[in-house]
């Protein structure tokens, strides 16, 4: 069951950042459907067990996935020098690879950085590959330094000398110590990886990443790639698209981030949406009666109102709790990250998020406390695993030697948070991204980091949701106009990624674009099937019209629905933003070396 455990939550982490090292793990051990949990039994595979080596020698492991380990080189100007492997999983088609419809591998990548590539096949690998259809095998990877990858970026000791370290872990805000505290522990986190390297550290990158995809691609015998990569993904995927556009046969980007902010160690521009989805909240919740939206007012301003009074109350007197789950407090920054966590994905989020503010309302806080408390550290003595376990110092090893060095004196730090509180509503959340970064040991920044311009083999597809709180479509329009002959696919939602809402439209156009190279017309917008807050009159108008276009839907197209709409309601497939998620990853089971 630990072992279980470990599997469910180390999908759910990451588009970035160390602090607030999140509290929402419940989140996922408790709603990820017992579909997705039915793959996770490890008792027979042992990742220790699989040697890397230069060709692919796959292994039977998780249900009906295979496994593998890729030697590679740690640094590509020294291909002779040390090596780094790289855990490979997949799902296998179910065509015949000797079959003339057998279309090859898809490699993915879920987020991050720090995502584990592995735990999302091994999770969902069945309902990607019914989007894309039996012919692909579905196939992802944990990108060097990460989970079962080796070498592992770790800055500790022992796993119970990192938890004591995150207990201690705050918000940045803008009280008295607020920024000052999270400034000093960023600079001691860079003073604890610059003491533990022993020379790999430069190397966990996102340009040796991409090279490690073109090693992938070749050790299945193939020349160009076929991918599909979500959020931090698109910023692995365009910089591989600069790097090596002659090498492109398929090749997606969802959730798109402007990578040369992200180049620029500036996420500055990631919460032009955000906003957008909060309405959508309000306005779903609104319209869908009280029957439906358990935290319904009237009008969109009484929702809104009634979220500030909240608001307020936990920010005078947070409450102390004391539930099966756990103990502690509920407080303001646990309620307003409770509430940009279900940002993410407003199908599986909101009227859960909705019912507990209601209960929140009457004075009672068990649901929000129970799905955002960080549970207790357990720690294992006798787990092997452990070495292979994803870990939060991962993120910060990608995004800091990816971006560049940024300055280090609390007066700067104090600067960029003040502008980015004024630029959002959020900007106290996401300013910790950046802020991790202030004591990062100065390596040398010379891997790619730009310009993303290429002419590609085959034209890119991009998609941007209407109102994705962390990747505006605004950025993948951006993107866009570097590749020639790509083009952006608009779907009309909230949420993060296209797999947050149940678009077969969108869905099928990405199948097409896998199985025969077409593209959507420019300007293309797809519509999602429903909405967040379920329909409770089954008689209504609307509810009459989604009955309709479900029952026109093809097989195919059902097939296709039926896989996205779980997606949809599944929150942790695409991982959050590292600060606000890491902690999650203390549930499982740790090393005991004390």
């Amino acid at each position: 069951m630990a072992r279980m455990t470990k599997a469910v939550l180390s999908i759910a982490f990451v588009l970035v950042g160390i602090a607030l090292l999140g509290q929402q793990n419940r989140i996922f051990s408790e709603i990820v459907p017992t579909a997705l949990k039915s793959v996770v039994d490890v008792d027979e595979f042992s990742w220790g067990k699989i040697v890397a080596q230069k060709e692919l020698k796959w292994h039977k492991c998780y249900e009906g996935r295979q496994c593998a380990r890729l030697l590679v080189p740690l640094n590509y100007s020294e291909p002779d020098g040390q090596q780094a492997g790289i855990a490979l999983i997949r799902k296998p088609a179910v065509v015949p690879r000797k079959s003339e419809f057998y279309r090859g591998p898809v490699l993915f990548n879920p987020g991050g950085p720090g995502g584990s590539g592995v735990d999302l096949v091994r999770l969902a690998g069945d309902l990607l590959s019914k989007i894309l259809g039996p012919q692909f095998d579905i196939v992802s990877f944990d990108p060097r330094g990460i989970g079962r990858s080796q070498p592992h970026a770790s800055f500790f000791k022992t796993d119970v000398e990192r938890e004591i370290w995150n207990l201690d872990l705050k918000v940045v805000n803008n009280s008295a110590e607020g920024v000052a505290r999270g400034w000093a522990r960023a600079r001691v986190l860079g003073q604890l990886a610059a003491e533990t390297d022993d020379g790999y550290l430069r190397h966990i990158n996102t340009d040796q990443t991409a090279r490690d995809m073109l090693k992938i691609v070749e050790a299945h015998g193939r020349s160009k790639i076929q991918y599909w990569g979500f959020s931090y993904g698109s910023v692995l995927g365009a910089t591989f698209a600069a790097m090596f556009p002659d090498k492109i046969e398929r090749f997606v980007i969802d959730g798109v981030v402007d990578s040369e902010n992200y180049y620029a160690t500036s996420w500055s521009n990631n919460l032009l949406d955000t906003d957008k989805v909060m309405d959508s909240f309000y306005t779903g919740c609104a319209e869908a009666g009280p029957d439906s939206c358990a935290f319904w007012a009237p009008t969109v301003d009484d929702i809104r109102q009634n979220l500030t009074t909240l608001y307020d109350s936990l920010r005078s007197h947070p409450m102390p709790m004391r539930t099966k789950s756990g103990y502690g407090l509920l407080d303001l920054p646990m309620l307003r990250s409770a509430i940009f966590l279900a940002l993410y994905t407003p199908y599986a989020s909101f009227p859960i998020i909705a019912q507990g503010l209601a209960e929140l309302a009457t004075g009672e806080g068990q649901l929000l406390f129970d799905r955002m408390n960080r549970p207790p550290f357990e720690c294992s003595c006798d787990s092997p695993e452990r070495a292979f376990a994803s870990v939060p110092d991962a993120t910060a090893a990608v995004l800091c030697n990816d971006g560049d060095d940024i300055p280090g004196d609390l007066e700067s730090t104090q600067k960029y948070f003040d502008m980015m509180t004024k630029t959002s509503n959020w900007g106290d959340i996401w300013s910790n991204i950046r802020i991790s970064c202030v004591g990062w040991p100065k390596f040398p920044k010379d891997h790619f980091q730009g310009p993303f311009e290429a002419n590609t083999s085959h034209p890119i597809l991009l998609i941007g949701n209407t109102a994705d709180p962390v990747t505006p479509l605004w950025a993948a329009k951006k993107m866009s106009r570097g590749f020639t002959g790509s083009v952006v696919l608009t779907q009309d939602s909230a949420g993060h990624c296209s797999i947050s809402a149940p678009s077969v439209c969108t869905q099928k156009y990405v199948r097409d674009y896998f199985i025969d190279g077409t593209l959507p017309e420019p300007g293309t917008v797809c519509q999602p099937i429903g909405q967040p807050f379920p329909i409770s009159d089954l008689n209504s108008e609307e509810a009459q019209n989604q009955a309709v276009l479900t029952s026109n839907l093809t097989p195919d197209e059902k097939e296709i629905y039926a896989a996205i709409l779980e997606l949809s309601k599944t929150p942790g497939i695409i991982p959050l933003p590292g600060h606000l998620s890491s902690r999650a990853a203390a549930k499982v089971e740790a090393g005991c070396k004390l």
